[in-house]
């Protein structure tokens, strides 16, 4: 698959999750992905697997959200097997904290799925959902 194929995955499964279907993104992501969250929040690290990624990360942040996080797309910009996705998520944290995330998502793909993924967002934001 080439960089507008791959882009038009990302577009569809944000569209699909901004529908209600929250898992589309998962759905792109190879079992050994290589993802990582930066910074030094409970959440950052680098994962080695999509089961691993949902349990370490998605499902531990999730339990400390009143809802799903809306999202928002920005921009996607695709290159060889690049796509860079720039978006804002929105949700409400069950200790009070309003969740307003701005995300870049850097991710490469291989066969129609994410290989490898970095997760830059506002690691401060994430932190206070742990307090």
């Amino acid at each position: 698959m080439g960089a507008a194929e791959n882009r038009q995955l990302v577009a569809n499964a944000f569209a699909r999750w901004a529908r209600g279907e929250g898992a589309a993104f998962m759905e792109l992501l190879a079992d050994d992905v290589h993802w990582t969250v930066i910074g030094s929040t409970p959440v950052s690290r680098t994962y080695t697997s999509k089961r691993a990624f949902l349990e370490g990360a998605v499902q531990p942040l999730s339990s400390r959200l009143a809802g799903p996080i809306t999202p928002t797309v920005r921009d996607i910009i695709a290159e060889g097997d690049k796509v860079v996705l720039q978006w804002e998520g929105r949700a409400s944290g069950k200790n009070g904290t309003i969740y307003a995330q701005t995300y870049c998502w850097v991710m490469r793909f291989e066969n129609g799925k994410v290989c490898e993924g970095t997760a830059y967002l506002d690691t401060e934001l994430i932190t206070q959902l742990w307090q």
